[in-house]
């Protein structure tokens, strides 16, 4: 698996995990909204 596609697992994954967290209502929709723009920063830079 290349850097780039464990990236994108990652990202799915922890996307996934800030979308149950807010279903679950552990988070409001603003902080579900910036850990989601920080996972995609990550993944921008891994692309890099």
């Amino acid at each position: 698996m290349s850097d780039l596609e464990a990236a994108v697992e990652t990202f799915l994954d922890d996307t996934d995990t800030v979308f149950g967290e807010y279903e679950q209502g552990y988070m409001d929709a603003d902080v579900a909204l910036d850990r989601i723009e920080d996972h995609v920063e990550e993944l921008r830079e891994a692309r890099e």
